[in-house]
């Protein structure tokens, strides 16, 4: 709290709101000393989260800027406000001094039209390139159901290579990544020098349907469908927030439950990403055994809810179903099977020399890198950045829960891949304390209506890393404001550090080390040989190349 003490001090004249809570200080301020009061929390180590907006147009005529730090030292979460009049106002971008935050100002301009001065690469971000200019779609004043006309000339703004530079275009449909995602790489020779990523093709608008049209008991359903793997950290996260923003305590049976199924989850997740790791170096006899190793847990998880990967058992006020006796009897016994071909998997990769040439001194980002783009999870881990929020901002049952943070120094591959292998097996270990500490009690209690203008952050560490959850209550018996970072939100920016420098046949490996989340997509790149040109197709042009009416 000294730093911000001390901010309040030397701003006072622009601070207009600072409000102390349990864990969260919200501290307003005009927007010409938001970059000074971001400045001043980096240089003490402060971590930064996140960057989004609210919108009180119509109430107040003004947007809200919301930029998240928290302390790991201090166990606090941060919110700098400032007021935009987005017709007038234009704000001082923070790349320079957070380079993680790029995305994040792209973002806010593309959905609520606001700029940043200064910012190195003001392009589109979310949006399709033939979104009308002036329509800005997480305003109120935007339907949920809407969909706008879009414009008849699109141009597609991607970086161009120099002179003696070559383009290879890696996506979005490419046999080694598992998702849809445009990875533009430019080269010389075999050397990547420099990269382009395009993304959001297909934006859900998740956030924008709550907001509009659910309430609080339904939005937990639509949040476990933002990941395809590790669904159930989002519904988790969801739930936290409200239950904290509306001050409601849930049975500690159900805090119980929801860790056992996290650490179900982050099993699982990790053995698809092992893998998938040996798929794309061609080892193929070890992604089957990875995937066959991994299918016992999803058993697990369907015999107590009913399904392999989407559960639906969260609510806010806790879960929907009861952990049986046999349930837990069976999670043991099926655990310690998979601890034994855990450790036998281990030791097949670090004795493998193929895999220590593929992985090892490939793909590095070092500590330094890693703070400066605030990424999480395992990529941070294996940077030896001791970041763990089941540690450093307990949630769930974690408190009563003992288990090491798994840490590597290396910053390649390699150390990722150890670092996933050994919290497989610490995973296993929670499970067996959540089996010996499971309380007996109810799994769910009811609440009243939640008071309005309430906000609230959650965390949960996912197998990815890092994922925040931010929510305003609101007078509907909804979020007025939902905004939800994922973890590869923040590990993507970093691709830019870890592709140059690697080679061509590395980069589907590189990008793979971060266990990256995709969105879906339609647009590709050809390339004419003869004429050394390249062209980008719309959805339009596909639709008529494919003569789809």
């Amino acid at each position: 709290m000294s730093i911000l003490i001390s901010i309040k001090e030397q701003f006072n004249d622009f601070i207009y709101k600072f409000t102390v809570l349990e864990d969260l200080v919200i501290v307003g301020v005009s927007s010409l000393k938001i970059k000074d009061i971001a400045k001043a929390l980096i240089s003490e180590g402060i971590r930064f989260v996140h960057l989004t907006a609210l919108d009180f147009l119509q109430e107040k005529n003004y947007l809200e800027l919301n930029y998240f730090f928290f302390s790991l030292e201090e166990k606090i979460n941060i919110i700098l406000k400032s007021e935009i009049d987005p017709s007038k106002d234009s704000v001082a971008s923070l790349s320079d001094i957070i380079p993680g935050i790029v995305w994040a100002e792209r973002e806010c301009k593309d959905l609520f039209g606001i700029n940043f001065q200064g910012h190195p690469d003001p392009r589109r971000l979310v949006l399709p390139d033939d979104w009308p200019d002036s329509i800005y779609p997480l305003r109120k004043e935007f339907s949920y159901n809407s969909k706008p006309p879009g414009k008849l000339e699109t141009s597609v703004e991607l970086k161009k290579p120099s002179e003696g530079r070559t383009v290879i275009p890696l996506g979005p449909f490419y046999p080694s990544l598992e998702e849809p995602a445009y990875f533009r790489l430019i080269v010389e020779g075999e050397e990547i020098v420099d990269f382009d990523y395009r993304g959001f093709y297909v934006h859900r608008g998740i956030e924008k349907l709550a907001e509009s049209a659910m309430n609080y008991q339904q939005i937990p359903f639509l949040a476990e469908r933002i990941c395809g793997i590790c669904g159930f950290v989002h519904s988790t996260a969801y739930c936290q927030a409200v239950e904290k923003a509306g001050h409601i305590e849930i049975p500690a049976r159900a805090k119980y439950i929801r860790s056992m199924f996290l650490e179900l989850e982050r099993i699982h997740s990790h053995l698809l990403w092992v893998g998938l790791a040996a798929h794309i170096i061609g080892f193929d006899t070890l992604f089957m055994q990875a995937w066959r190793i991994r299918e016992p847990v999803m058993y697990l998880c369907e015999i107590i809810t009913g399904n392999r990967k989407t559960y639906g058992i969260n609510i806010v006020g806790g879960v929907t179903i009861d952990v049986l006796s046999q349930h837990l009897k069976e999670i043991e016994e099926t655990t310690k099977e998979i601890e034994k071909e855990v450790r036998q998997l281990r030791e097949i990769i670090l004795d493998d020399d193929v895999i220590k040439l593929r992985f090892k001194n490939v793909g590095i980002l070092s500590e330094e890198e890693c703070r400066k783009f605030f990424v999480g999870g395992p990529v941070a881990r294996a940077a030896g950045i001791k970041i763990d929020m089941r540690r450093n901002f307990p949630y769930a049952a974690y408190s009563e829960l003992d288990f090491n943070i798994a840490l590597n120094k290396e910053g390649d591959i390699w150390a990722r891949t150890i670092v996933r292998l050994e919290e497989i097996l610490i995973a296993i270990n929670i499970l067996r304390q959540i089996i010996k500490k499971m309380p007996e009690g109810p799994t769910s209690v009811k609440f009243s209506k939640i008071e309005p203008w309430k906000e609230a952050i959650s965390y949960v560490e996912a197998p990815r890393g890092q994922l925040f959850h931010y929510v305003m209550t609101g007078p509907e018996g909804r979020p007025y404001r939902w905004s939800v970072r994922a973890p590869s939100y923040q590990n993507y920016q970093a691709l830019s550090v870890l592709l140059k420098g690697g080679s061509i046949a590395d980069a589907p490996l590189i990008i793979a080390s971060i266990d990256p989340c995709f969105s879906c997509t339609e647009r590709y790149e050809t390339i004419d040989i003869k004429n050394k040109t390249f062209k980008v197709y719309s959805a339009s042009e596909l639709s008529r190349c494919l003569k789809v009416k």
